[in-house]
């Protein structure tokens, strides 16, 4: 199936209807699934299926940052929140995870490498990682920082860990960044 997840910034709230989106409250740290209503400033992220063969696609002017991402039919599909955070001047080692995702900087400043291109990301910055493509991340070393993204994974990967090292002596280190899932839903029709 081809979609599109999209992250748009809603800096006076919300307020969404039923499908595939999670809103994001900024101030209150948590997300939803599906309908809401948020009064304060939000982030929402939303997964559509585009329908090729009809023309029919996402109009990305609205969007922070929007892209086309391809699911595999043979699979079923969730769609996860999560927080993560990294004290001052600690690093993701070269990694992958499983699916697609959108990710939103908090707070601090995180220098992300990816296909031979290295970006610093500061505070309200979105970025995409493919899922398959490495990546190494390096937080600030003068402050701690955070983000939060949501990504389209595979249902087998519900309750599970995504990360993976391409070094696996990497595994075993103690990760210094800590990710806390906010919620996983799966996705409906």
């Amino acid at each position: 199936m081809e979609a599109h997840l999209a992250l748009s910034e809603h800096p006076s709230g919300l307020e969404v209807g039923s499908g595939n989106h999670v809103a994001y409250d900024l101030e209150g740290d948590v997300a939803h699934f599906g309908a809401v209503r948020l009064d304060g400033p939000a982030l929402l992220w939303e997964l559509t299926a585009t329908e090729t063969n009809r023309g029919c696609r996402v109009n990305t002017g609205d969007f922070s940052l929007a892209r086309a991402i391809s699911l595999d039919g043979a699979h079923e599909w969730l769609i996860r929140c999560d927080r993560v955070d990294f004290p001052r001047g600690a690093v993701a080692d070269w990694h992958f995870h499983p699916g697609p995702g959108i990710r939103r900087l908090l707070f601090g400043e995180l220098t992300v490498t990816t296909g031979g291109v290295t970006n610093t990301h500061r505070v309200g910055d979105p970025w995409f990682e493919s899922g398959p493509e490495p990546v190494y991340a390096a937080s600030s070393t003068s402050r701690e920082s955070a983000f939060v993204r949501v990504m389209v994974l595979p249902a087998e990967w519900a309750g599970r860990r995504t990360i993976r090292y391409i070094d696996p002596a990497a595994t075993n280190r103690t990760a210094r960044q800590r990710a806390r899932v906010l919620i996983e839903e799966s996705i409906v029709d």
